[in-house]
């Protein structure tokens, strides 16, 4: 057998080894220290809520920042921590890589079109953005399109991958006012700024300053089209950051219908922090950065070869990674599955609903976000006459209720409303934000 990463924790080689690791001992609800956890019941709201550990004193509008994962993520997190202290080469037993299970866990999750050999990944969705544009071949005289209101992540990414390249890089408006946003608008920006030779269209799902929900099937519709005279290698390729609408919203890769998507798993999913995923359908446009420790890497580093085509797991990063996250990300996917991802959406979807409604009816406050919800999510922006966005979220902190800032140019006041988040503690938000004049 080949002394290779397969052997040490990658790729289930060591089986054999593992099976002879004694498991964890499950600690008990009546171990020190360990809070008692309530029967989970995915159909009640009370149930979900009372997975996480959320200080029940304040009302969380902030929960996809760092966002705390439900008890059995923590539960898992927790025995594959002690398996691993107590012996470093230990693998969950099965006989199968722990890293798979990941992966088939995302597939089943992004539904229709996802395969589990589709999935790299990662620890972010910056990480997963980063290794998109950082490796993403772009050939002479090919460009590349995104919109002035995509994230950092995005932004310094294919700023970098111009400098690289020497490739363009240009930027379209998609909107004035967000709040006036529409489909139309956003679909007829992206077009028009379309080049005859633009590789890369990278956009957001979900954005961060205004809770703009970007109308990603149409745009994947319009490009379809446009592709239809183009050369493969010159076929435009729709990237998205995911991260606001990944968890929060139903659609899976077959309903957004775009090329890669990258996200986090850590944030609407409410997963392990420091997880996840970039799915894609064409891995041979995107060069690896990072050395992988698949099995084909090993096998071409010791016959002195290469790998071959890329593929997401030669995408994904190599090297030791915090495993016992790693490994309990199928835990979050199963425990969003158990409550439904429609569920989900519309839980979601109609405390952020509430939560307009009553701003809208404070003159001191201005909704960025669209009221439609065809165009926004989770997110809801805000501006407070008078008062700037940091005083805000301070103010409201000190009236037990979370809130945060835009890290944008001109910062908004923003809320999450999300499976943690109850209509009392929305109505809760309004009564305080009323509060701010």
């Amino acid at each position: 057998m080949p002394l290779n990463r397969r052997a040490l924790l990658g790729t289930g080689v060591l089986a054999g080894v593992a099976a002879c690791t004694p498991a964890p001992a499950q600690k008990t609800q009546n171990t020190p220290n360990v809070p008692q956890r309530r029967a989970f019941d995915p159909q009640d709201w009370a149930s979900v809520r009372a997975q996480f550990a959320l200080d029940p004193a304040y009302a969380q509008f902030a929960a996809f920042v760092l966002a705390p994962a439900p008890a059995p993520v923590r539960e898992t997190i927790r025995t594959y921590r002690d398996a691993l202290d107590a012996d470093p080469e230990y693998t969950p037993a099965g006989g199968r890589s722990p890293d798979q299970a990941v992966r088939e866990a995302a597939a089943r999750y992004l539904g229709a079109r996802a395969e589990p050999g589709d999935i790299a990944l990662t620890d972010s969705t910056t990480m997963g953005l980063g290794l998109l544009y950082s490796g993403i071949r772009l050939r002479p005289g090919q460009d590349v399109l995104t919109t002035e209101h995509d994230f950092l992540a995005t932004h310094e990414g294919l700023r970098l991958l111009a400098e690289r390249t020497g490739g363009k890089v240009r930027r379209v408006r998609l909107y004035d006012g967000p709040a006036a946003a529409s489909e139309d608008r956003m679909v007829s920006a992206i077009r028009s700024g379309l080049g005859p030779r633009t590789r890369v269209v990278a956009v957001t799902w979900v954005h961060s300053s205004t809770g703009v929900r970007v109308p990603v099937r149409a745009i994947a519709d319009m490009l379809a089209e446009v592709n239809k005279g183009r050369d493969e290698h010159d076929r435009a390729l729709l990237c998205v950051d995911g991260v606001h609408g990944f968890g929060a919203m139903a659609g899976g890769v077959a309903d957004l219908g775009c090329d890669f998507l990258a996200s986090g798993t850590h944030k609407w999913l409410f997963g392990p922090r420091g997880t996840g995923i970039m799915w894609g359908r064409v891995w041979d446009a995107v060069a690896p950065i990072i050395p992988s420790f698949s099995q084909a890497a090993f096998d071409a580093w010791q016959s002195g070869g290469s790998p071959g085509a890329s593929t997401a797991e030669l995408v994904t990063p190599g090297g030791y990674k915090a495993f016992e996250h790693r490994w309990a990300m199928p835990e979050a996917f199963a425990f969003m599955t158990a409550i439904g991802k429609d569920r989900v959406q519309r839980r979601t979807q109609e405390l952020a609903a509430r939560l307009k409604s009553g701003l809208r009816e404070l003159p001191h406050v201005t909704l960025a976000t669209p009221e439609s919800q065809e165009l926004s999510a989770g997110l809801v922006c805000c501006s407070i006459s008078g008062m700037q966005p940091l005083e805000a979220v301070n103010r409201l902190h000190a009236q037990k209720v979370v809130a945060s800032v835009t890290p944008y140019n001109e910062p908004l006041l923003r809320f999450g409303t999300s499976i943690v988040t109850t209509p009392e503690q929305v109505d809760q938000a309004i009564k305080a934000v009323e509060g701010l004049r």
